[in-house]
């Protein structure tokens, strides 16, 4: 059947084949770029009004030249049918959920682990991918298409280009201050338009990865720690959340209880905590580097000694408990355990487990204690879109909940509450580590939870995380920092808790302080900490 579909099928000229394919590529497959024009575009004046229908022509004659050019005789087909995949995808995932593609988004999706991709991979996605980009593709593979010799092809193709850039010239030189004013308002459109923006972050990401085999960097060659009199010990608990916004919590004013059992320990919790980035790839890093987020580069970070380095080389035991995605390259130098490979059927299912698995591997750590040690527990928190299986049943408190990844298949009502179970959740598994450490008195003990970044919930068309930075809303930038501090840790810091506790409610602070903050805590001498960067002693 198929065969004969194909011999059904017309014999197309490659010059007939481009100008559709750019046609296509203009309109079909950047609905979230004209989406995003029509929402944001003014028209004020006749120039305003060229700049309006100039655009669709500007886009179109842009994607003709580069099919012009990678359209050839033997591979045209190959490279034409890769991009109709590809740009149906991130067409999808712009529409959806609101997305931009940059580096950092192209980062993301190459660091992300085969269930967080899973999670996206839905009905409604398969069927968006399949109309707006196999389809295409099955059609292009079953017609016969005719070229012309090489020399009249390639002065075709010539006079294409030449063409295309004559009109463009036209129309900037018609609305060039239309086009200049835009593009400064809104730069960040460019990251909208299929398939440019892929491709440059494509390279961009490789041109930055080119550079990943250097010499590590050693900020503190000498890192100490003073020895504590006795049996005595630190211990201090990091609890590394995801995707938590601070929104959200009911510590920080929300009018839904979503943090009863935290409530109860009555933790110091910082008001007014800025993430690093929007995305776990730059956030993680960033963090635990003692870069701040205005000079922050993800790739110096990885060759860069940073806070856990600093922890290990001072004498700490320094672990790591994973139950996300990976580290990002934090504890690359590290003990580290994935708790998803742990097989644990109590909490585990299809290589997704329960963050309370965390508290199991705590347990652990905390029964054969040998020496002053810092705890990392990553956990999988509130990541989306799939919130709904980040957290037992017993904790869908808030209903209606939504039970897929089709976000758009639900309301707001629905997405907001199972969001905020996931919170619930959190707080469950947060205070169930202050629990253990309480476990044991004789320790010098904190723990410290903050989240790698936010999240959209919907709000302006927008949903999960990964914005531009300058452009992301604040719900994807606001995130929890909660802090338990044992009677002997704060005794021991000389820590004044009721100052500490209202600098914590009135004070501005982000990632940049979470570097100096664990210096602080474990009271370790390094030249590289900042006594005024440091939250706890401030």
């Amino acid at each position: 059947m198929i065969k004969n579909l194909f011999q059904k099928l017309p014999s197309v000229s490659a010059q007939k084949v481009i100008f559709i394919a750019a046609a296509y590529f203009a309109t079909v497959l950047n609905l979230s770029f004209w989406r995003f024009v029509w929402n944001t575009v003014e028209i004020n004046n006749f120039t305003g009004v060229l700049f309006v229908i100039s655009l669709p022509f500007f886009i179109f004659l842009t994607l003709w030249m580069f099919f012009n050019l990678i359209f050839t005789k033997y591979i045209g087909k190959f490279l034409l049918c890769t991009l109709l995949i590809v740009s149906a995808v991130t067409n999808y995932a712009m529409f959806t959920y609101g997305i931009f593609i940059d580096s950092d988004m192209y980062r993301n999706v190459v660091e992300t682990d085969i269930n967080e991709t899973m999670d996206l991979l839905t009905f409604k996605s398969a069927a968006w991918v399949f109309l707006t980009g196999v389809l295409p593709v099955f059609f292009l593979i079953g017609i016969h298409t005719d070229f012309m010799s090489f020399i009249k092809e390639a002065g075709r193709r010539t006079l294409n280009i030449l063409i295309a850039l004559a009109l463009l010239g036209g129309f900037a030189a018609c609305t060039y201050k239309e086009y200049a004013s835009y593009g400064r308002n809104y730069n960040e459109v460019r990251k909208l338009i299929n398939t440019f923006n892929y491709i440059y972050a494509t390279g961009r990401y490789y041109q930055r990865e080119a550079l990943k085999h250097r010499e590590f960097v050693t900020i503190d060659d000498n890192p100490s720690f003073m020895p504590l009199s006795g049996n005595e010990k630190k211990v201090l608990v990091v609890v590394l959340g995801e995707t938590a916004r601070a929104a959200d919590f009911s510590l920080y004013g929300y009018e839904k209880e979503t943090n009863p059992m935290l409530k109860a320990e009555n933790p110091i919790v910082f008001k007014n905590v800025a993430s690093c980035g929007t995305a776990t790839a730059v956030s993680v890093p960033c963090m635990f580097s003692n870069m701040k987020r205005d000079d922050f580069d993800v790739n110096d970070a990885k060759f860069t000694q940073n806070v856990l380095d600093i922890m290990l080389s001072a004498g700490y035991s320094v672990s790591w408990l994973e139950n996300n995605s990976g580290c990002k390259g934090v504890c690359n130098r590290i003990p580290t355990e994935d708790l998803r490979a742990s097989g644990n059927e109590k909490w585990c299912k299809n290589g997704d487990c329960f963050d309370e698995i965390l508290l199991s591997g705590l347990d652990k750590k905390l029964q054969n204690l040998k020496y002053n040690s810092v705890i990392v527990l990553h956990m999988m928190g509130s990541h989306g879109p799939s919130y709904f299986e980040r957290y037992p049943d017993k904790f869908k408190k808030f209903q209606p909940t939504c039970d897929t990844a089709d976000l758009q298949d639900c309301t707001r009502e629905q997405i907001v509450n199972t969001y905020d179970n996931t919170i619930l959740y959190t707080d469950y598994v947060v205070a169930g580590v202050i629990e253990k450490l309480k476990a044991y008195p004789q320790y010098q003990s904190a723990m410290l939870y903050i989240s790698d970044h936010g999240e959209s919930l919907g709000e302006n068309n927008i949903y999960l995380h990964g914005l531009p930075y300058k452009i992301a809303p604040d719900y994807q930038k606001q995130v929890p920092m909660i802090l338990w501090l044992s009677d002997k840790m704060a005794a021991s810091n000389k820590i004044n808790v009721d100052i500490l506790r209202q600098k914590a409610e009135t004070g501005e602070y982000s990632h940049d302080n979470f570097f100096h903050t664990l210096i602080g805590l474990t009271d370790i001498k390094t030249t590289v900490y900042d006594r005024q960067m440091d939250l706890i002693d401030m």
